[in-house]
C-alpha cells in the first residue's frame, strides 16, 4: 500500500498544482473520520469517505471541496495520504479543479445524480405506513397552494408594485448600517423586539391607527402569521372554540386547527362579522379572529355598531378578540377608519399588523400590540418559540420610520394603488357589467367580484393556462352556502395590464 500512496502521489504531482489550490476559498469540510488504528491505509480512508459523500449526495456537483492542507489539520493526519487520495478522486473523475480556483466535485457525474434522484423518491421509500407522523400535519394546506398563489401575474393577491419601492434610499440605509455594526450587535436581540422600531411603531399606530399603546407592549415578530401563532398559544387551549368571519383567512384556520381549537364560522354581512349570529351559535367562544378594517376576502369595514357589539361580548363573556389589521394603510374614498383596539377600555384585544404589505413581504417584519398583563405571557412563549426576531433588518426599518421615508412611501402607494383600483373597477363595469358583483373596493390591494351559476374554482385554472392569477373565492369558506367569485389583487398590476387581463377573465367567465 505504501507503494501504492507513492505512485498516486507522483501521478497526482505532474497532473494537479497543489499550490495554486491554497490560494483558492476553501470548502466545506464533509463528515469524513480517519482512525489510525485500523488496518486501512489513510489515504484509503480519506477517498473512501469522499467517495461515500458523493454517492449518498452529501456533496453536490461543484461544490468545493477544503484544500488538501486544511483537511490534513482538520483531521490531524499528515498531509501525504490526503494528497493521494485527492489525486486518485481526481483520476477516477469525482473531482475537477482548475488552476486558481481550487477542487470541486465534478458537474458530469448523472450516473450519480440518477442514483440520488431514485434515492430521493418519495415512491421508493420503504413501508411508508409504518413512517409515523403527527396527525396535525394531515389538516394544514399544501405549501403547493402557497407558492401558486405567490406568483406575479397580472390579479396576484398580496403582492405589491414592487418597482415602485425606494429601493436607493432603503440600501443606503443597510449601508450605513453595515458600516456602523459593532461586535456587540452580534448578540441576541431584545426578545420583544429593537427598542428603536418598536417606539416607532407605537408612534405610528397611535397616530395613524388610533391604536392606545406604549413601546413595552409591542412585540416585533416575523410578520402577521408569526403574530397569530404566538397569540394562540398564549390565549388558547386545544378544544377552545373560536369565532372567525365567514368567509375567512384560510392561514389562519389553518393555525387554529393545527392548535386543536374547533371554528365557528360566523357569518359577514355587508357590515362585517355578524356578531348576534355568532352569539347564537356559541355564546361562549374563547376568542374571535376579525378584519374589521378591510374583511378578508370581502373587503367590507366593519360597522361602528358591530365593533361595539363584539367589544361588549368579549367583555360579558371573558373572551378575547384578536384584530388582524393587515392593510389598513390603503383607504380610497374615506380617511382610515380607527381601529377596533382603539375603542377598547377593558384590554381585551390582541392587534395584529405587519410592515410586509406596506414594504415588502421578503423584510418579514410585524408586530402584535400585547394588553399591558399579558406581556410576560407573550414572551414566555416567545422563548420558547424562536428567542426573539433577527435584529439588522429593525434597526434599518426603524430609521426609514423615523426618517420620514415610511410616511411618504405610503402617500406615493396609496395614490398609484388609488389609480390602478380605479382602472380595474371601470374595465370590470364595462366588460363585465351586471355579470358580477363588485365587493370590498374601498381599500386595501384587492377587491372581490362575486358571480352566480360558474364554478371559481375551474375557471381560476382555466385562467391560470392564460398567465392570470385568479384566486377563487369559494374555498375561504368552510360552512354551506359558499359563494362563487373572485380575489382580485391590484397592487402588482399596471393600468395598462388590466383592460387585456379583464377582457380575458371576461372570456373565461362567457364560455361554457
Amino acid at each position: 500500500m505504501a507503494q501504492c500512496n507513492i505512485h498516486l502521489t507522483a501521478f497526482s504531482y505532474s497532473h494537479y498544482d497543489f499550490r495554486d489550490m491554497t490560494k483558492a476559498p476553501s470548502g466545506i469540510s464533509p463528515v469524513i473520520t480517519v482512525d489510525k488504528k485500523v488496518p486501512k491505509s489513510l489515504y484509503r480512508q480519506v477517498y473512501d469517505g469522499y467517495c461515500k459523500a458523493i454517492v449518498d449526495g452529501n456533496l453536490r456537483a461543484g461544490q468545493r471541496v477544503p484544500s488538501t492542507r486544511v483537511l490534513a489539520s482538520e483531521l490531524g493526519i499528515s498531509r501525504i495520504p490526503v494528497l493521494s487520495a485527492y489525486a486518485q478522486l481526481l483520476a477516477e473523475g469525482y473531482f475537477e479543479s482548475r488552476v486558481g480556483s481550487g477542487t470541486i466535485v465534478s458537474k458530469s457525474l448523472p450516473n450519480r445524480v440518477a442514483m440520488l434522484q431514485r434515492a430521493n423518491d418519495p415512491s421508493k421509500i420503504p413501508n411508508p405506513g409504518r413512517r409515523l407522523v403527527s396527525k396535525r400535519c394531515s389538516i394544514l394546506s399544501s405549501a403547493e397552494d402557497f407558492y401558486r398563489g405567490r406568483a406575479v401575474r397580472p390579479f396576484s393577491v398580496s403582492q405589491m408594485a414592487f418597482e415602485h419601492f425606494p429601493l436607493q434610499i432603503w440600501n443606503s440605509l443597510v449601508t450605513r448600517h453595515l458600516r456602523s455594526m459593532h461586535a456587540r450587535s452580534l448578540d441576541y436581540g431584545d426578545p420583544m423586539g429593537l427598542k428603536d422600531l418598536r417606539e416607532a411603531t407605537a408612534i405610528h399606530l397611535r397616530t395613524a391607527r388610533g391604536v392606545r399603546c406604549e413601546a413595552q407592549q409591542i412585540m416585533i415578530v416575523s410578520g402577521s402569521q408569526q403574530g397569530l401563532e404566538i397569540s394562540v398559544r398564549v390565549l388558547l387551549d386545544p378544544g377552545n372554540r373560536v369565532w372567525m368571519e365567514e368567509p375567512g383567512y384560510s392561514f389562519a384556520r389553518s393555525v387554529f386547527a393545527f392548535s386543536g381549537c374547533h371554528v365557528v364560522p360566523v357569518p359577514v354581512d355587508a357590515e362585517g362579522l355578524n356578531v348576534a349570529a355568532g352569539m347564537k351559535q356559541c355564546r361562549a367562544a374563547r376568542a374571535a379572529l376579525v378584519t374589521p378594517s378591510h374583511q378578508y376576502p370581502l373587503g367590507v369595514t366593519m360597522s361602528a355598531s358591530r365593533r361595539f357589539q363584539l367589544l361588549d361580548w368579549a367583555e360579558s363573556q371573558g373572551s378575547w378578540i384578536m384584530e388582524d389589521d393587515y392593510d389598513s394603510e390603503y383607504r380610497y374614498e374615506s380617511m382610515p377608519v380607527t381601529s377596533l383596539q382603539g375603542l377598547d377600555r377593558n384590554s381585551r384585544v390582541v392587534y395584529i399588523g405587519t410592515f410586509s404589505k406596506v414594504m415588502f413581504p421578503s423584510l418579514r417584519l410585524g408586530y402584535v400590540v400585547i394588553p399591558p398583563d399579558l406581556v410576560e405571557r407573550f414572551l414566555a412563549v416567545r422563548f420558547a418559540m424562536d428567542i426573539g426576531p433577527a435584529t439588522f433588518h429593525q434597526s434599518v426599518l426603524a430609521d426609514f420610520i423615523c426618517e420620514g421615508h415610511f410616511s411618504r412611501h405610503i402617500r406615493r402607494m396609496r395614490s398609484l394603488y388609488a389609480e390602478r383600483r380605479g382602472a380595474l373597477i371601470e374595465n370590470i363595469r364595462h366588460e363585465l357589467g351586471s355579470v358580477v358583483e363588485i365587493a370590498g373596493a374601498q381599500a386595501g390591494m384587492h377587491l372581490s367580484v362575486i358571480f352566480n351559476g360558474l364554478s371559481d374554482r375551474q375557471i381560476a385554472a382555466r385562467a391560470a393556462r392564460q398567465n392570470l392569477c385568479v384566486a377563487p373565492l369559494s374555498p375561504f369558506y368552510i360552512g354551506d352556502g359558499a359563494r362563487q367569485g373572485f380575489i382580485l389583487g391590484f397592487g402588482s398590476t399596471s393600468v395598462e395590464e388590466i383592460p387585456d387581463a379583464v377582457r380575458k377573465l371576461r372570456l373565461m367567465l362567457s364560455s361554457k
